[in-house]
């Protein structure tokens, strides 16, 4: 009887010693009960980690972002000094000395007159006038010539007109021609004159120019030419 009482005595402590050595192995009891829990917690815990990443990479993106803003601002600014630059390169009032706009009359301020007896034609006379300014002048209509001794000024001779005023670049010269005596008498008995002076239309300032030692010989058959570009045009 004792020896049938022992064995399953031995029987008994065999299988818990098996028991307990499945649970240290991590079988049986461990797959299904509390041994899982960890094993769910792991992957719950796993993805705050990038979760946490997320907010330190949008900063980032943001200034990112912001730097190619402001170098578009600053083309902005390019463009806007491209516009000054525009205005800039676009013509200013003085840049073309010919234009009607920039010139100024020819007075005797800006002007120097020399009086010229020539031999061909007969009785004639020759004005050369010089532009002594920086600025182009206009030379309107005719000269105003006053001979000492003489009654009046003398008439244009319309036939002599320009089609266009003459203008005067700085040190360029202009011409007027001066009859100064018929030389057939019907001038009358005429004058000699020793001095001589020069108006300008739409001024009341004379500028004198000189005559020759013994003057020049003039009666009433006094005649002008308008101011003209050329000699030729002058004593024709």
């Amino acid at each position: 009887m004792r020896a049938s009482v022992r064995r399953p005595r031995l029987l008994a402590v065999a299988s818990l010693a098996l028991a307990l050595t499945a649970c240290e192995k991590g079988g049986g009891v461990r797959e299904e009960g509390a041994a899982s829990e960890p094993v769910a917690s792991e992957p719950t815990q796993s993805p705050q980690t990038p979760a946490q990443d997320k907010p330190a990479a949008t900063p980032g993106g943001t200034a990112t972002a912001k730097a190619p803003a402001t170098k578009a601002t600053k083309g902005t600014g390019g463009s806007g000094t491209g516009k000054g630059g525009g205005r800039a390169s676009a013509p200013a009032a003085g840049a073309d000395p010919d234009a009607p706009a920039n010139r100024v009359p020819c007075t005797a301020d800006n002007t120097e007159v020399v009086a010229t007896p020539v031999s061909r034609p007969l009785n004639h006379m020759l004005l050369t006038i010089t532009n002594t300014g920086s600025t182009m002048c206009d030379l309107a209509g005719y000269p105003v010539v006053k001979f000492e001794g003489a009654q009046s000024v003398p008439p244009v001779m319309e036939h002599t007109k320009p089609q266009a005023v003459t203008s005067l670049r700085p040190g360029k010269k202009g011409y007027a021609g001066v009859i100064l005596s018929a030389g057939d008498g019907r001038g009358g008995e005429g004058c000699t004159a020793q001095s001589l002076e020069i108006g300008f239309q739409g001024s009341d300032k004379m500028t004198e120019a000189a005559l020759q030692a013994k003057g020049v010989h003039i009666d009433d058959s006094l005649r002008v030419t308008y101011w003209l570009t050329s000699v030729e045009d002058a004593l024709s």
